[in-house]
């Protein structure tokens, strides 16, 4: 058989070629999510945004940045009003805690660590939290989720209202972080995420009731942002 170039089939070179482009395209869309995903997060509020993979492993920061509204703001108001109630709350320590409280929550539910959970959620998200656990471990799936890096924490929005107990504290945080997201089956198939480090943008409301004993920030819902 002729294989010289006048006589090789040129319709099957194109082919072949349209057919490598499409499945690059696949390739680079595949695994792409922005926020938790349904299975590792149980808040229903995951859409199915395209967001950015970073190859091979996340970009290395030196620490996160804080965003913090100016006090000439409505949100910076709040904020100093929520200052003037509570003494030892600062916008910077609580990002510095809500941090913290990301990072335990991520490992937590992908653990199935009911008691982190339940000191750092409000009962009626802890439920939705459990539920989650629960239905994963009957069906013999894994989570795993790690944090790479938080590259960003900033208050979005805050709300105050006056209870018979105090002030009831309402802050919105928006967290940027580079995350590897995989949840598997008993024989361990993956079931949605990706282990490909992706960028994750979530919208985080802390709530907690100013100037009392025992109250702590808690997470009151999480959804993307």
């Amino acid at each position: 058989m002729d294989f010289s170039f006048g006589h090789f089939p040129v319709d099957l070179i194109l082919f072949a070629l349209v057919a490598a482009f499409l499945a690059l395209r696949l390739r680079s869309v595949l695994g792409k999510r922005v926020g938790i995903q349904p299975a590792p997060m149980p808040v229903p509020l995951r859409p199915e945004a395209a967001g950015k993979v970073i190859d091979g492993k996340a970009e290395q920061v030196e620490a996160a940045t804080y965003d913090i509204p100016a006090q000439n703001t409505r949100v910076g108001q709040l904020l100093a009003d929520a200052q003037a109630q509570e003494s030892g709350f600062t916008p910077q320590r609580f990002l510095s805690g809500a941090q913290a409280t990301f990072q335990q929550v991520v490992k937590a539910f992908a653990e199935g660590d009911r008691a982190t959970l339940k000191n750092r959620l409000t009962p009626a998200v802890y439920t939705s939290f459990d539920a989650a656990i629960a239905a994963r471990e009957a069906a013999g799936e894994k989570q795993r989720s790690e944090i790479r890096a938080i590259r960003s924490l900033a208050i979005e929005d805050v709300r105050l209202v006056r209870l018979d107990v105090g002030t009831g504290a309402s802050i919105d945080v928006r967290i940027v972080s580079d995350q590897i997201s995989l949840l598997t089956d008993a024989q361990g198939q993956p079931v949605t995420g990706t282990d490909a480090v992706t960028e994750f943008s979530d919208l985080w409301t802390f709530e907690h009731l100013l100037g009392v004993n025992g109250s702590s920030w808690r997470l009151a819902s999480a959804r993307s942002a």
